[in-house]
Order: C-alpha cells, then structure tokens, then sequence
C-alpha cells in the first residue's frame, strides 16, 4: 500500500481518532527558482544542464553570488532543500579557476562526511577534471593519509579528527593551510551544548594556525532551523556573518500528527506507555510496507522497542544509534537506502542528513526536547517525493504533555536558541593546551578571552609550559588533544566487552563517565542491537564494564543520589516580593544507589538491588529558586516538601521549551532547607563541568518558565496530581497538584496583587 492511501486510512481510523489530539497538514510546497549567477563557472554551468537543472533554487543563488564575493554566510533551509550545491557550488567554481585553491568540509559525523564525500564525487567525475577530494577520517590508511596530505584539494572530515590528528600536526599539511581559502561547517545546530563549546575553541585553534600559514579562509555554514542562526554561527567563527533563508525548494505534501496515548488510571493521571502506542504505530505502518524510521530518546528505550519489533516483524528492523560500531552502522544505513532495511529504531544519530533513502514515515516516541530536533527528525520522512507523516507520541512527562496539549505551541513558535560557552574553563584550558603544543603563544595574544595571558602563566607555573622572553612553549610529555574529548567535558569513556563466548572477547560499544554508574553498573542490564547483556563485572579503574548475553524479561533503571553545594553566587535579583532568583557556581555530588527492574510489556517494578560505586564529583553552574514568603509558615513540613519537588518536576521538565537542550542536560535537586541559606530552594544545573550556559539562560527567564509550569498543571485534567504535571507518586504526584499549585500562587504575587 502507499503511503498517501495509509494516510486517509489513518485520517479515518475511529480507534486512531480518541488519541490524536491534532492532525496537522502541510501543503506540498512549489519550487521557487533563480537564474544561475553570472560568473559562475562555465564547466560547472555545463555539469548542472547535463543534470537537468536549468536553475537553481532562490536561497542556493543567493548562497552563491555571496560566497563568490567573498562573504561568510550560514544558510537556514529545512532539510533536504538542497544546501549543500550552495558550498559546492562556489568551492569547485574557486578549484576550477585556481587549483591550488584548498577547502576543509567539517561535519559532525563520519557517517555524515562520507556520505557528502560520496556526493562530492559524483560532481568531481562529471566535470571530469582534475579536481581531488578526500575524506579524511580515523578509517583513513597510513599510506592515504600522507597522498591526501599532499594532494587533497577539498579534505573532508569530522571535529574529532581536526582536533586529534590535523591541527596538532599541522606542519604535514602547510599545503592545506597556506591555500586555504573555505571552511564549511554542516549541520550547525548540532554544534550546541558541549560539543559546541568544544568545536568553537578547536574554531579557534584553526584560526590560529590559517594565520600563521597567512592563509584568511572564508566561512560558509548550514543548518536547520535554530532561532539565532546568526549570532550562533558567529559564536563559534568569531566572523561577521550574513544569513541566507530564502528557501526555494520544492516539498511534497507532509502530515504531522500530535499522539496522546490514552489515560490507563485516571486517579493517578498514567498514559499507556509511549514505547508500547509507538510500538503499534510502527508495525502497522511496516506491516504495510511503508519504510518507517523511529525515533526514541535514550539507548534503552531504542533497544526495547527494537526487541519488541523485532519479534512481530523479523529480520526487517534494525537498531541505530552512537555506540553501535562503525562497520554495523555504514551496513544498517546501506540497507535502509535498498529498502531491504523496512523500519529502523534510532536515537537522535540519525537526525543528521545523512541519506538513508525515501523513507515515507516517522514516528517519534517522545517528545525530542526542542522544536529543532523535532522538525529534523520528521524531515526524515519524505525527502525524495509522495506524501509522508509523522506520529509524535507523548509521554507522560510535563514537557510531552505541554507540547501534545498546545500544537500551536510547537507549530507557531519559532526554534529555540542554541547555546554554547566557548570560555568555559575547563574547555578553555584544555584548548590552550591544545593550542600551545601547536604553536608557541606570544606575548599579547588573546585565545577567546583577555585573560589568557593569565591562563598561560598559570600553565607556567604548573609546569606544563614554559615562559621564555615574550612567548610561551610547550613542555609537557603528553599529546593534549588525547585527552580532550569534543563529546564531553570530561574524558574517559567507557568500554563494554561481550564476555559471552570464551576466548573471543568483542567490544560492542561505549558510554561516557557520567552514563557509567545509571547503565553499566554491576547486575545492570544493557541493551545492544535488541539483545540483552547482564553486567557482569564493571572495572571502575580502567574504565572497563563486561557483559555476558542473557535471556530475561526485564531491563534495569537506576536512581541517582544528588547533593549540592553553593560555592559562589554570581548573579541574584531579590526585587520580587516572596522570592529570590540567583546564579553561580555549585559543586554537585552524585551517588547511583538502587536500580530497579521494569518488566517489558508492563513496565512494572519486579525487583531492585543496591548499587556500589564510588561517588562522583563535579563543578559546575546552576540557577535556583529561593522561597522566602512570610506566609510559607503555613505549609506543614511534608506539604512543603512535596510542594517543592511538584514545582521542580514542572520548572525541569519545561526548561526545554526555551533551551536548546535535552532535559539530560539539565540536573535538578530540592533542599527544603538549603545548606547556604536555610530557605526552601530549588536548583536546576548543568550537568557538564564547569556549565554551558543553560543556568544563565534560566536565571534571565525565571518568570516566564513560572508562568507556564503554573498554566501546564492547572490544565492538567488529573485531580490531585499525576506525572503529567507534578511528579509520580512519593514525589509530588498523588495529593501534590494544589500544593504545588499553592506554592506557584505565592510566587506568581506582584506587590500590587497581580499576577505575572
């Protein structure tokens, strides 16, 4: 069956009917179309007719005519719009007229690079000149490495392996770097949080040494739709930027469909599962050999679903996600493009624009946490042509609810921003370290910040460099750029072995620091490609979790212990009668402590145990909300405490609507009687070393956030609580919704009365 007749099928589905809350259809869009720019060049004039494109689309003529002047410009266009002519274009117009033009390709992924690579290609054999463009990758042969080195004209390659093997080598590439007249960045809103805050400091590095090859490149940039694409791209580039939107690309028609799946207690406010609804939508939707990819948030949740497909549709799903292997990755995405692959389980890895083929639906099951994310996930569906739909399913969590309760919300609103905090200083010293073992620094050189002549005489004194005249050198053993992960703030991943058959032990995959003591603890269980693997035994030292494959009918949860402490406050507004508001920098303590066993299918608790790891410590930055109302005397202790945590459930689980950000990213704790204050508060922090940037943003939109946990759980159709609005039960769930609700009145008070 195709896709446009499933669709009125579904449209007209009574069962469908009772949990979709909105139906939206988006109108197939016509092509808008400009001449190509006077000056391009004629061979490539001549490549594009012979491809049957007699013009281009608006925003690629725009892209163009800019980059051909000289300008550095980020395009914002949805996917599959075609940005990626408006870098080639201009980059292979500057080969052609000068072949010792060098241009650096930087994407996210190495998936994604090869991808483009494969494409770049196809243009470079249809010129048919003598233009050499390489990917340049940790897959890469010695012997390829020194022939790219030499020759490559465009290299082609990811941050990991400029930050690891480029920059820090820079002297076996001084053909790069003297003619390096592009740097285009893809997929820029993937450059948000820390991986961002990494990526703007190795910007910097690059920069640096362009400088010292007297080379000045010119930057150009795409990216889905963000808020702040300018100011964002001229975060990372330190480069006045234009922007480039005017999207002329065609689009077949889309359906975007709002899931709510439907109440199972309605005392306690509990949905039936969003894996089990998108479970069902997707089988069906397979079933009738309509190529479907599914989205899920976490790695277990795409193993359960993948386990529970895989048994009623075998052998045509297959899972996706970061900690698969490289090799099992490229077959997977190979399978989905000849279709032999029907449906796909993925996380967000699969988000970026790599080509996976005419998928025709997706379902997202839960909310992905910004608008962005969402749009590029359903912007998977129906790249090539025919009608596609999106199921995004809710879960029971405030910030799903929201979303599917006020479609106008996500349909209206404009995407968030992203963030990143380049001067973070745990990033930033690892970048001068970086930077200083690249090249010496001189006197009155600024890395980002005017302190870095500070930075550099404290790595001085610490004897990791070396002060001489006006410069400083290098004089550690190590190779910094090892240690610095661009994925986290803090290195060290963890390795998890398949122990399952003797003498053939295999890696399936890693996780980081923070992830360890919740997935791999000992007795967890940890899910890989729809299979089960039991803990065996987690070396905490070398970093090291072995596992051996079971058979079982559960999965494992675990809780985490959080203690905070205030070291500095930065910021703080006491103008509000009730409340206070403050910023700063906090060390947090956190302690795995049980995990709990869920039942697949009923997702029940059928068991717990203890966990022992050592605890782990981290500085970073947080907000928080202090209360201090003469009328809280009112509140018996345990009201006020479920009150507290009613409202923190809320405030964290809706931060997402305005952070560019995955509610992982955020942490939160409640102290009914601070350590620093004795006041009741609520802290929300990052949880990276050192902070991104999130508390700042949450300090400047404190009331705002207030105001719509407060609209969200008086909406809520439960009657005392749910954990749809205020927590589950023992939280502030059961009996919690108008205590919370109590607390919010008290801190919604203008001094005159009104409300926010």
């Amino acid at each position: 069956m195709n896709a446009k007749m499933l669709i009125e099928q579904l449209k007209n589905r009574v069962d469908l009917r009772k949990k979709i809350t909105y139906w939206e259809t988006i109108p197939a869009r016509e092509a808008r179309f400009a001449d190509f720019p006077p000056d391009l060049h004629s061979d490539l004039v001549r490549t594009l007719k012979r491809r049957g494109i007699r013009q281009l689309y608006t925003h690629q003529t725009r892209a163009v005519k800019k980059a051909l002047a000289g300008r550095h410009w980020v395009t914002v266009t949805p996917t599959a719009s075609g940005k990626t002519l408006c870098y080639n274009l201009p980059v292979l117009h500057r080969i052609l007229e000068d072949p010792s033009t060098r241009a650096l390709y930087i994407f996210p992924t190495k998936a994604l690079a090869s991808d483009q690579m494969a494409e770049l290609n196809r243009w470079i054999m249809e010129l048919d000149r003598d233009i050499k463009g390489f990917t340049y990758d940790g897959d890469t042969s010695p012997a390829a490495r020194q022939a790219i080195r030499q020759a490559g004209q465009i290299v082609v390659t990811n941050p990991d392996m400029l930050h690891q093997a480029i920059l820090p080598h820079h002297t076996k590439w001084v053909k790069l770097f003297e003619n390096l007249r592009f740097i285009v960045i893809d997929e820029l809103h993937a450059y948000r949080g820390v991986f961002g805050s990494h990526f703007a400091n190795v910007l910097r590095r690059l920069r640096r040494i362009c400088r010292h090859y007297g080379s000045t490149p010119q930057f150009l940039l795409s990216s889905a739709t963000i808020a702040n694409p300018v100011e964002f791209a001229e975060r990372l580039t330190e480069e006045s930027m234009e922007l480039v939107d005017n999207n002329g690309a065609p689009a077949d028609e889309k359906h975007f469909v709002f899931f709510n799946p439907p109440v199972v207690n309605h005392a306690l406010g509990i949905r039936r599962s969003s894996v089990l609804e998108s479970r069902v939508l997707a089988a069906e939707l397979i079933k009738n050999d309509v190529q479907t990819i599914v989205f899920a948030r976490s790695r277990v949740r795409v193993e359960v679903l993948l386990s529970y497909l895989q048994k009623q549709l075998s052998g045509k799903v297959r899972g996706y996600r970061g900690g698969y292997l490289p090799r099992l990755r490229r077959e997977i995405e190979q399978g989905l493009r000849s279709g032999e692959v029907r449906g796909v389980v993925s996380t967000n890895a699969l988000e970026l624009g790599i080509d996976i083929g005419q998928l025709q639906a997706c379902v997202i099951c839960g909310y992905p946490g910004t608008i962005a994310s969402t749009w590029q996930q359903a912007g998977r569906a129906g790249r090539r042509e025919g009608a596609s739909i999106t199921f995004l399913v809710a879960s029971s969590n405030p910030l799903d609810q929201y979303v599917i309760e006020h479609p106008e919300y996500f349909l209206r609103q404009s995407p968030e921003h992203a963030l990143v905090q380049p001067n973070n200083l745990v990033i930033l010293v690892n970048h001068i370290k970086c930077a200083a073992y690249e090249l010496p620094f001189e006197e009155g050189e600024t890395f980002g910040v005017a302190t870095t002549g500070e930075l550099l005489d404290f790595l001085a004194e610490e004897g990791i460099l070396h002060r001489a005249a006006d410069r400083w050198y290098w004089m550690d053993q190590s190779f910094p750029a090892k240690e610095v992960s661009l994925r986290s703030a803090a290195q060290e991943n963890f390795v998890i072995i398949d122990i399952s058959q003797t003498g053939n032990h295999q890696v399936l995959g890693e996780v980081d620091r923070f992830s360890a003591p919740t997935l791999i603890h000992e007795e967890a269980i940890y899910l890989h490609e729809g299979v089960q693997y039991q803990v065996e035994k987690l070396d905490y030292e070398e970093k090291k979790a072995y596992v051996r494959q079971v058979d079982v009918d559960y999965y494992t949860d675990a809780n985490l212990a959080v203690q905070l402490k205030v070291l500095e406050i930065e910021r703080e507004d006491q103008t509000v009668i009730g409340h206070y508001r403050s910023m700063g920098e906090v060390t947090v303590n956190a302690l795995a402590t049980i995990f709990k066993k869920i039942k697949f299918g009923t997702h029940e608790n059928i068991g717990s145990g203890p966990i022992h790891l050592p605890e782990e410590e981290m500085h970073t930055t947080a907000y928080w909300l202090t209360l201090d109302h003469p009328d809280l005397g009112a509140f018996k202790q345990e009201e006020l405490q479920t009150g507290l945590l009613g409202l923190s459930h809320g405030m964290f689980q809706l931060a997402p609507l305005y952070l560019m950000c995955d509610p992982k990213d955020l942490g939160v704790t409640v102290q009914v009687k601070a350590i620093h204050s004795k006041k009741p508060t609520i802290f929300m922090f990052d949880k990276y070393p050192g902070g991104v940037g999130l508390s700042e943003k949450l300090f400047e939109l404190h009331h705002s956030l207030l105001q719509i946990v407060e609209r969200h759980i008086r909406s809520c159709s439960c009657a005392e609580g749910c954990p749809s609005c205020v927590g589950p039960a023992g939280d502030g769930g059961l009996g919690g919704k108008q205590l919370t609700l109590n607390l919010l009145g008290l801190l919604l008070q203008r001094t005159d009365g009104d409300i926010f």
